[in-house]
């Protein structure tokens, strides 16, 4: 799968240029949900950049990428997203991010809370207004 690095940034009226936007990346290989939810928090005034998997993730990280908000499938190839977590928590390459788990894998919230997440979400309960709105409530609650 080609890696691919996309900005959405949109501004609305009721966001002035003076507020600083929400960075959210999201790390999921499914490219309708990606492009989906790129547009649903660029709606909110948030400023998106995605990840095809794992190993782009880590790469876009690693070369000094400062999210608010990193948003994590589990289920992606070559690293899935609770490697990918533990290893953005080993290397600390979160800084001061949100993380949240949004995936179908309900199973796997103990596991993803014990190496340290912000958030679980199942996506398969959830329509993406409220995991839009979900996810910014964590984020507020973090800060």
């Amino acid at each position: 799968m080609q890696e691919e690095h996309t900005t959405t940034e949109i501004s609305d009226a009721e966001h002035t240029s003076s507020q600083k936007k929400i960075k959210i990346f999201l790390v999921d290989d499914d490219k309708f949900l990606l492009d989906m939810y790129s547009l649903k928090f660029s709606k909110s005034g948030c400023q998106v950049s995605i990840a095809v998997n794992g190993t782009d993730a880590l790469k876009q990280l690693r070369e000094g990428y400062t999210p608010d908000i990193i948003l994590l499938d589990i289920i992606m190839p070559h690293i899935d997203g609770l490697e990918l977590l533990e290893t953005i928590r080993k290397e600390k390459l979160d800084g001061d991010a949100c993380i949240v788990m949004l995936t179908n894998q309900a199973d796997d919230d103990e596991k993803a809370k014990q190496i340290g997440i912000d958030g679980f979400i199942v996506k398969a309960t959830n329509i993406p207004s409220e995991v839009v709105a979900q996810v910014l409530n964590i984020y507020k609650k973090k800060k």
